[in-house]
């Protein structure tokens, strides 16, 4: 299960950090549902998914560090559990970016728990 849960780690790590490098250079209008989050937190959320990448891989340096997995998971969950909720509440026809904002917020999940409970760093 350790293993699976590193895998899992690096790919959302490296998952999250293209996200943040997205946001420098797309606006929240790109996803036209997504306009309602205000261009500030826009801007706000590219240090905090770069800060979330590193915690899920950081204690590959520090193993002291473990306890950041399970909160970097569960910010990265939120995060895409906020932006389907923007997106629904939008009244979008297309739920396509929905069902993949809540497939990121699962294995952020799993992350989470694994970490938390069965295999703890």
């Amino acid at each position: 299960m350790n293993i699976v849960l590193w895998i899992l780690q690096a790919f959302l790590a490296l998952h999250t950090a293209i996200g943040a490098g997205w946001k420098l250079f797309n606006s929240e209008q790109t996803v036209p549902t997504l306009a309602a989050i205000p261009g500030a937190v826009w801007m706000t959320l590219i240090p905090l998914e770069l800060l979330c990448a590193a915690g899920l891989v950081i204690p590959v340096i520090s193993p002291s560090l473990g306890w950041l997995v399970p909160v970097a998971a569960i910010g990265i969950a939120v995060e895409m559990l906020v932006f389907s909720g923007v997106h629904l509440r939008a009244g979008a026809e297309d739920n396509g970016p929905t069902y993949y904002w809540l497939a990121v917020a699962t294995v952020a999940a799993v992350i989470a728990l694994g970490r938390s409970f069965v295999a703890p760093h």
